[in-house]
Order: C-alpha cells, then sequence, then structure tokens
C-alpha cells in the first residue's frame, strides 16, 4: 500500500516538480542575463513583472479549482461532466487573461511609477510591461490544458512543453538583450520578446496534446443551477484569495521600491531561487490536489486523510534538503549577478531567511494549496489566507519597512511571519476534517 502510494504520488509529483525546476532555472538564466545589464534593470523587470505575478496566481487559481473538477470527475467516471469543467475553466481564464492584459498594456507608466521615483527604472519598465503582457492569453492556455493532461495521466507531457519553450526562451534572450549572431541589442526589451514568443510556441504545444488525448471534446459550459454555485462558490473564494494574496505580495514590493533601488534588486535577486525551490515541491501540492480529490471522488475519506499526513511528512523532509542547500550556496549564486557588493549582501541575507522560513512555506503550499483544497471548500483557504495577508503580513511590512526603517532582511523575515500564521490555522482546519467534501 505504501509502496503504490509512493509510486502515485512520484507520477504525478514528479514531473510537475521538474517541469516548476525547469520553468525556474531558464527564468535564473533570464535574470542571470538581464542582471548583466546592471541593478537598475533587475529592479525594472522586477516591478514590471508583478503584474504578471499576480495573474499568474489567479490563473492558477482557475487550474487548481479545474483539477478539483476534473480529478472528482475522473474518479467519478463521469466523462460528460469532465469535459464540461475544461470548456468552462477555459473560458474563464480566457476572460482574467483580458482583464489583466488591457490594464497592464494601457497604464503601463503609471503602474511601475507607483514603485519608485527613478527615471531610468520607470522607462525601462514600462517598455517591458507592454511587451510582456501579451503573454497572458498564451499562458491561460496553457494552465487549462496542462491540468487536464496532468489528471488524465500525462504529467510529462507538459514537462516536455516546458523543456521546449524554456531552451527557445533562453536562446532568445542571449539573442535579443545582447544582439548576438547579428541580431538587434533590445536589452530588458529582448527579454520581453523572447519570453512572448515561447509562450505562444509553449500554448500551440499545450493544445496540439490535448487534442491528442481526448480527441474531439463537447463544447459546453451549460450546468443547471445547483452547477453553477457550486462552481462559484468553489472559483470566487480561491480567485479572490490569489489575487488579494499577489497584490499583498506586490504591496510589500512597493515597499522594497520605497527603500531604494539596492534594496529592491537585492531582493529580486532571491526570487528565482525561491521559484526554484519552492517549485522543487510544487509537484507533491498538486499530487495532493489530485490524488486527494480523487479518493474524495470515490468517498474514501479515511484513505485521503491518512495519505494527506504522509504527503505533509514528504513534503517536511524535502523542504529540509533544500534550505541546507539554499544556505550552503547563497554566497556563490549572488556573485553571478553584476551588481554592487551592497546588493550583493543583500540578496546573500535573505536567501537565509527564506531558507529558515522554507519549511513553514511547504507546508502551506502542500496542506492549503493541495490537500485542503481538493475537497472544493475553497473558501477556508480564503479566510486563511487573507488573515495570514493582510492581517500580518502586509501591516507589518508598511511598518517595519516605511516607519522603522529597519534593514530590508528584517523587514522580509518580520513579515514573513504570516506564514507562521497561516500554518497554524490550517493546521486546525485539517484536523477538523471539515474541508472533506465530494463534488455533486
Amino acid at each position: 500500500m505504501n509502496r503504490n502510494f509512493a509510486k502515485e504520488v512520484a507520477l504525478i509529483a514528479v514531473p510537475v516538480a521538474l517541469q516548476s525546476m525547469l520553468q525556474s532555472s531558464f527564468s535564473m538564466i533570464d535574470q542571470i542575463m538581464v542582471g548583466q545589464l546592471g541593478e537598475q534593470s533587475i529592479a525594472a523587470v522586477e516591478i514590471a513583472g508583478k503584474p504578471g505575478f499576480i495573474y499568474a496566481f489567479v490563473i492558477g487559481a482557475i487550474g487548481a479549482i479545474a483539477g478539483i473538477m476534473i480529478s472528482q470527475y475522473i474518479g467519478k467516471g463521469d466523462k460528460q461532466a469532465e469535459e464540461k469543467s475544461i470548456c468552462l475553466n477555459f473560458m474563464v481564464v480566457l476572460i482574467a487573461a483580458c482583464m489583466f492584459f488591457l490594464p497592464a498594456f494601457g497604464f503601463a507608466n503609471s503602474f511601475v511609477k507607483l514603485f519608485t521615483k527613478d527615471t531610468f527604472v520607470v522607462t525601462t519598465g514600462t517598455s517591458y510591461l507592454r511587451i510582456i503582457s501579451w503573454t497572458f492569453i498564451p499562458l491561460g492556455i496553457s494552465n487549462i490544458f496542462g491540468v487536464a493532461l496532468r489528471c488524465r495521466g500525462k504529467s510529462t507531457w507538459p514537462l516536455y512543453v516546458s523543456l521546449a519553450t524554456a531552451v527557445i526562451n533562453t536562446g532568445l534572450n542571449y539573442l535579443l538583450i545582447f544582439g548576438n549572431c547579428g541580431m538587434p541589442t533590445l536589452g530588458v526589451g529582448g527579454a520581453a520578446y523572447a519570453s512572448v514568443i515561447s509562450q505562444i510556441v509553449g500554448a500551440i504545444i499545450t493544445f496540439l496534446l490535448f487534442f491528442k488525448e481526448y480527441g474531439k471534446i463537447h463544447i459546453s459550459v451549460s450546468l443547471d443551477k445547483n452547477g453553477y454555485i457550486q462552481y462559484l462558490c468553489m472559483l470566487a473564494p480561491v480567485v479572490i484569495n490569489e489575487f488579494l494574496w499577489s497584490v499583498g505580495q506586490s504591496i510589500n514590493t512597493f515597499v522594497y521600491g520605497h527603500m531604494g533601488t539596492e534594496e529592491l534588486a537585492g531582493m529580486s535577486l532571491t526570487g528565482s531561487v525561491q521559484g526554484l525551490t519552492i517549485g522543487a515541491l510544487s509537484g507533491l501540492a498538486q499530487a495532493a490536489g489530485i490524488i486527494i480529490g480523487k479518493r474524495l471522488g470515490e468517498g474514501a475519506y479515511d484513505d485521503a486523510y491518512k495519505e494527506s499526513e504522509k504527503l505533509c511528512v514528504y513534503s517536511f523532509f524535502g523542504s529540509i534538503v533544500f534550505t541546507i542547500l539554499i544556505i550552503v550556496l547563497r554566497n556563490p549564486y549572488v556573485h553571478i549577478y553584476n551588481v554592487s557588493p551592497e546588493v550583493h549582501i543583500i540578496g546573500a541575507d535573505i536567501l537565509v531567511a527564506f531558507a529558515i522560513l522554507m519549511p513553514v512555506k511547504v507546508q502551506n503550499m502542500v496542506l492549503g494549496g493541495g490537500i485542503i483544497r481538493s475537497g472544493g471548500r475553497t473558501k477556508y483557504i480564503m479566510i486563511i489566507d487573507m488573515l495570514g495577508t493582510w492581517l500580518v503580513g502586509v501591516p507589518l511590512a508598511l511598518y517595519t519597512g516605511l516607519v522603522l526603517k529597519l534593514p530590508i532582511v528584517w523587514v522580509y523575515f518580520i513579515l514573513s511571519q504570516e506564514e507562521v500564521v497561516r500554518f497554524i490555522i490550517s493546521i486546525f482546519m485539517f484536523r477538523s476534517r471539515k474541508w472533506m467534501n465530494t463534488l455533486d
């Protein structure tokens, strides 16, 4: 039983983890390339990337709902409901893409000015944001179809797409940022164009793989009244949650930006490492959502609870390994960048703070993002995250950064205590078993 369960987890978690690590590793390469242009360019990309950061969490939330629905309907053997859930979530993600694209493209300059007064950062960031906003629609397409493929047991397919996308993106970065092989030297703009082209290619390939697996599906978003109510009751809390959480993170960036360009650049250096390490364990969160969702769909509640406990144990030991690696390798990593010694020190110190907090962050990801959410009662996660972000994280960031003017590493460490608050509440919620639910 244990061996079979571990194998089931690995079949989902390993490809997802590899895909996330792959995306983050190439993002790290992107950042290193942009980092050769100086700390102002790094800061510009950090600020201009915030709408995309928020959007990624919103479509990730929609994808999570799609995963819950698809996995539970697969557990029930209801093919028609499975196909309807794909169509419905695909329509919603396209609407979200358009809602983010229009303001990001039209008000790019005003948005970047909220975070900094540095003229170079504002000009560069505005140009970058207007270009990168064209990735929103292809990212949404890849997200929904990728979730459907994973639920069907084809977790390696999105992995291969990510590999192809990342290779294209990195190659284009090399050509367009620095003007190699006779291409124009576009700097930060080159990185943006590379992202747009690679994401369009990724969306096309993902759609073709989806068609190969599913064939022609019945296109319909028609549900009965109770079906729409159930869907909205799942979707609204998780989208609102992810949107407000990511807005909270953007407020943190606002604080860092007003502390100084060096502080913002130092924080930016850590982003790809955080993404790489969290991504390595994100597969466990997705495995939790899919596997536990199927158990709940089958009505096997006791199995769902016991297997959830095992997933938490797996994620804890995995996070400890990465905590040690980050602390050991932090200095060699930050010195890759062509920035001032002060920025090197800030980046290394923040990585230590992140490493210490990582086990708690990962437990929250697996519990909140996978296990508790798998029952469809997403309002519980919304409440937990909002308490942590808006009653703890954001007030502490504003107070310690703008009022007390503490060093940025202490600002980051103190505001991150929101993770501890989330973890404590999540444990009580998990043990109550109120999250266990089977969709109609």
